[in-house]
């Protein structure tokens, strides 16, 4: 799939028509878009995310979420791209209307059932009207298929998915993030991601329709006594979900903050070396104090590893353990489906004494009657104990209820919260060896000099925004805890709640749906586990293979490994001596590197066919890195790729030249009066266009 063309009308600082049309293509995939900075580069890529997904762009990036509400909401939102001098034209009398629009037309396009040969979206907004319109049209015209599933949906499933679209149009600064994550949340957040990108989320999502279906056709068994009851355990687990939920958004907000407060104090600190008094001789004790305290909690936090571990033995016998659960749910199963002893052995005696009432009439003798009695309960008895043995054969454990929920708790708590803990200490001993490094780069490059006012002040504000991030890390911990606790109980609800729906009967029909269904959620559920390890290794030398292309450092990163637990995914990189990188402690053009080898991969290994469009790339890289991008990253990513440099900066002219074989088209972005437009130039002469036509403003 390519971008042919795109038209914006109006949008924000493009006022008026601008078209810039990317035809005729050749085997030279790149081209350029430069501009000054506040021409209207990265307005140029908000403009693209606006029309392919209008209100549900703040989905695509937080950047959009966070613009919408700073203004207060979608509509005032839409209100601020349209040009500001049609919008003062409008409001003043002068025009009669204010509208803005964007069109792209996309060509090679592959839609199941549709053949075409150009897809054309419109999104515009009238000021007038105060109303937004999307249309698509197919070859020119419009087709039933888009109206019938819906504009957006149609986008969303047939062009490209809006959790993806992050890994298309980008900010090339910005995508360090993707280096950055290391919350649950974050990870969470980037694993749907990669989960749409990798095509495992429809089977994720056929997976979850499955599992719906088998606890409605459960639940269609209840009879009317049960119905309250069973009400009452759905209630209790909704309850729990939206708890455990609501405290998923306050970490998310609580990680935010922190991240904005580090982000405070980090300035503070820069103003602070420029300033000569980054740390006091007083302040270099106290930085020594916590270096201490941080090593002594790393012992601390190996001990609690330690008794951790020593769980361990239930954990490595897991087979074992799991071969013990089935024989416990199978014993479970055969003593509900088989009647309790003491009633059968009551049935037995009422039956005998039912028969050999009705001999009384029957003129027999005593003698004979005492002979068939013993006949009768001879014979009997015999069944009885064959019976007792046959339905007993299976039994090895005979657990009672109670003790097989006992069980069930145990074996939960193992495989959940075992793994929960372990992952957290972990993640504790991460953060510690990071805070520990950090420390120590502190003490090293501590300087003790002389104190002024204006570095007393800025440390008096780095310590208060240092004691608010104390506090917040303190609330995300105690958060996390009741997030643990609501997730046990949460297990615990939906535990009993499936032994209940175990009593209800299920109609033939439901019955047969009831197994065929489990059938296909067994199959989805290991197809998922092998799509997913197929997926991870592919990723993992797709990625290794990028970060040694990229990154000139020699055996720097020697191995990569993906992890994937249950919807989290997370990655290490691994040094030569076997150790895990911390992604911190890279500079910042390395993280850039490392989230651009992550990007080409993940779009090497999706398969999908969509045009890449890059703001300001090569800013944190230097040349010999900014050598292997244009060689190895830009002609390969995409078969379309358009740059949006700010030229001898972002892309200086050595580079523009070894970048220059691949290029099919340039642009400027010419600015007057504050009204930018878009120009192509020969490709050959964009420097001196663009210092004419630009920098001469």
């Amino acid at each position: 799939m390519k971008i042919a063309k795109i038209t914006l009308t109006n949008f924000r600082i493009y006022k008026n028509v601008n078209t810039i049309s990317f035809t005729p293509f050749n085997e030279k995939n790149i081209s350029i878009i430069a501009g000054k900075n506040g021409y209207g580069k990265t307005t140029f890529l908000t403009s693209l995310i606006w029309v392919f997904y209008g209100k549900l762009m703040a989905q695509v990036e937080d950047k959009y979420r966070r613009d919408i509400k700073s203004y207060g909401g979608y509509e005032k939102f839409l209100q601020s791209l349209i040009n500001k001098d049609i919008q003062n034209d409008f409001e003043l009398g002068v025009s009669k209307e204010a509208k803005l629009l964007v069109e792209v037309d996309l060509t090679d396009l592959l839609i199941p059932s549709i053949p075409c040969k150009k897809v054309t979206i419109k999104r515009s907004y009238d000021l007038t009207t105060q109303e937004e319109n999307l249309s698509i049209l197919i070859d020119g015209i419009e087709n039933e298929l888009t109206k019938d599933v819906g504009y957006d949906v149609f986008i969303n499933d047939f062009i490209l998915p809006r959790e993806i679209a992050k890994f298309f149009f980008f900010d090339a600064e910005k995508v360090v993030s993707l280096a950055e994550a290391k919350s649950k949340d974050e990870l969470r957040n980037l694993s749907k991601a990669y989960s749409e990108v990798l095509g495992i989320k429809k089977y994720e999502e056929l997976k979850k329709n499955l599992e719906t279906l088998l606890t409605k056709l459960r639940r269609n068994g209840v009879s009317g006594m049960n119905k309250p009851k069973l009400d009452s355990h759905i209630e209790k687990e909704k309850e729990f979900i939206e708890l455990i939920d609501l405290n998923s958004i306050k970490q998310t907000n609580i990680d935010k903050e922190i991240f904005e407060k580090k982000r405070l104090s980090d300035e503070i600190q820069e103003k602070l070396i420029r300033e000569g008094n980054a740390i006091t001789v007083e302040e270099l004790k106290t930085i020594k104090l916590e270096r201490d305290h941080l090593k002594q909690e790393s012992i601390q936090i190996k001990s609690q590893l330690n008794k951790l571990m020593e769980l361990a033995p239930l954990v490595i016998a897991g087979k074992k353990l799991v071969e013990l659960r089935e024989q416990l749910i199978n014993e479970q199963n055969e003593s509900t489906n088989t009647l309790d002893k003491s009633l059968i052995k009551k049935e037995i005696e009422s039956f005998t004494k039912t028969i050999l009432k009705s001999l009384d009439p029957i003129n027999i003798s005593k003698t004979e009657r005492l002979k068939i009695e013993k006949v009768f309960n001879t014979t009997i008895k015999e069944k009885y104990q064959s019976v007792q043995k046959v339905k007993s054969s299976n039994i090895l454990l005979g657990f009672t209820q109670e003790q097989y929920l006992n069980f069930e708790a145990i074996y939960t708590n193992i495989k959940g919260a075992y793994v929960n803990q372990l992952n957290a200490i972990v993640q504790e001993e991460k953060n510690n060896r990071v805070l520990l490094s950090s420390v120590n780069k502190q003490i090293k490059q501590a300087e003790a000099r002389k104190d002024n006012e204006v570095a007393k002040k800025y440390r008096e504000e780095k310590a208060s925004i240092n004691d608010k991030i104390l506090s917040l890390t303190a609330n995300k911990e105690s958060l996390l805890e009741e997030s643990g606790e609501l997730k046990v109980r949460l297990q615990t609800t939906r535990r009993e709640l499936s032994e209940y729906e175990k009593n209800f009967k299920l109609v033939e029909n439901d019955q047969k749906k009831y197994i065929v269904t489990e059938n296909l959620l067994a199959k989805i559920t290991e197809l998922i586990a092998k799509v997913k390890e197929e997926k991870k290794y592919a990723l993992q030398k797709s990625l290794s293979l990028g970060l040694t292309k990229l990154m000139h450092k020699n055996n720097f990163i020697t191995e990569v490994k993906v992890k994937i637990a249950d919807d989290i995914m997370d990655i290490d990189l691994i040094g030569v001596k076997g150790n895990i990188i911390n992604k911190d402690a890279l500079s910042k053009g390395e993280q850039q590197l490392y989230a651009t080898a992550l990007l080409k991969a993940l779009v090497d290994e999706s398969g999908i066919e969509f045009p890449v469009f890059i703001d300001s790339p090569l800013q944190k890289f230097d040349k010999y890195h900014s050598q292997n991008i244009i060689e190895e990253f830009y002609p390969s990513i995409s078969s379309q790729v358009v740059l949006l440099p700010l030229l001898e900066k972002e892309l200086t002219q050595d580079e523009f030249i070894l970048l220059q074989p691949k290029i099919n088209k340039s642009f400027i972005i010419n600015n007057e009066e504050d009204v930018s437009n878009i120009i192509e130039c020969n490709l050959k002469e964009i420097f001196k266009e663009l210092k004419k036509n630009v920098y001469t403003n």
